[in-house]
């Protein structure tokens, strides 16, 4: 199992570690600093970390001594003759370019901008061929101004083909490397749109997107209205039908399973909240055919946790969750879900939850 957690919260990043049989906080960097994304990447094992600094704009910073030191890195800009050339108001998610790609790494923003680095953060283009796209007109933002990429999930088997999901704008993909884009996501359903508008892809509002490692053609989307997965790599989506409340940010799939799943559900749009404050993540097993309610260690009374797209994370082995909330609780189980270990209940907001 992994023995290192990083937590990104609203006053910087904590990372523990599994020290005996309990977790431990060996480092808090960046105090009281808006830590919005964070990566242990696995192919040489240094931190990146994404600042949102406010006034003075968003930072990306690395550690190469498992995060008891940090250096600023390059910092992805739009270019001044990019259409609109917006300034960056966030980075959303920070992902690996993968094995055929040892320097490569993606950055995901708020505005939709990609972002590409390949010599380790160093330097960064914009992904411009994502940005001009006729679409882009159509996107819109769903809980910030402006439309974002949350989601970048490269094929392990083939470097040059790599999905993307924004809010709100729909799955994307390209074959290439970038230097095309094609949206996909048949079958979602926009329930907030007029009738006549639902089935359009480029104004769906995937929430989080998830693909299983060993079998790269089945993704997880957690939409805003409601579960859909895939059994082609993102280009036509079922839609699933969990028992109880289908809204949620959060979902993750098995490494090794693709039709093991857990969600984090919660009471929809202006409430945000756990049904009867009670938490809980619902499992399931065969593809969403059925699901368990896990509720084992999480609080069944009062509870107003929300959990974000990124605090929800499973690790290598498939046995190990990771759940961060909006109230500071962060939980952890070790056996799939049926039981959580309250491992602190006073931390920050928590944006993100990640295992190196």
């Amino acid at each position: 199992m992994s023995d290192r957690l990083l937590v990104s919260t609203r006053k910087g990043l904590i990372v523990l570690e599994r020290k005996g049989g309990g977790w431990t906080i060996t480092t808090t960097a960046f105090p009281g600093v808006p830590v919005s994304a964070a990566l242990s990447d696995p192919r040489d094992g240094a931190i990146f970390a994404a600042l949102k600094h406010g006034h003075f704009g968003p930072k990306v910073h690395r550690s190469d001594d498992g995060g008891r030191n940090f250096v600023e890195i390059g910092t992805p800009a739009f270019p001044t003759d990019a259409a609109g050339a917006p300034a960056v108001f966030q980075y959303w998610t920070l992902e690996p370019g993968g094995p055929h790609h040892s320097d490569r790494l993606w950055i995901g923003a708020i505005p939709a901008g990609l972002f590409r680095s390949d010599d380790r953060g160093a330097n960064w283009e914009l992904v411009r061929a994502l940005w001009d796209v006729p679409e882009r007109g159509k996107w819109f933002g769903g809980g910030y101004d402006d439309a974002g990429i949350h989601s970048v999930s490269p094929d392990p088997r083939d470097a040059n083909r790599v999905v993307i999901a924004i809010s709100c704008g729909g799955v994307w993909d390209t074959r290439d490397d970038g230097q095309s884009w094609t949206v996909r996501g048949k079958g979602m359903i926009a329930g907030y749109m007029p009738p006549d508008q639902q089935e359009v892809p480029e104004i769906q509002d995937p929430h989080r997107l998830v693909r299983c490692a060993s079998d790269p053609d089945t993704i997880w989307v957690q939409h805003h209205s409601g579960v859909f997965r895939s059994d082609d790599a993102g280009a036509s989506f079922t839609q699933i039908q969990p028992p109880g409340d289908d809204f949620g940010f959060a979902v993750a799939v098995h490494p090794q399973d693709p039709k093991t799943a857990w969600l984090v559900p919660a009471i929809k749009d202006e409430v945000r909240m756990p049904r009867d404050g009670a938490l809980y993540v619902h499992r399931t097993r065969d593809g969403g055919a059925t699901w368990q309610s896990l509720r084992d260690g999480l609080p069944q009374k009062d509870a107003f946790d929300l959990v974000y797209r990124h605090g929800l994370d499973v690790d290598m082995t498939g046995a190990q969750l990771a759940v961060g909330s909006t109230t500071g609780a962060l939980w952890v189980s070790d056996n799939g879900g049926d039981g959580w270990e309250l491992v602190n209940a006073h931390l920050p907001p928590i944006y993100a939850v990640r295992f190196g």
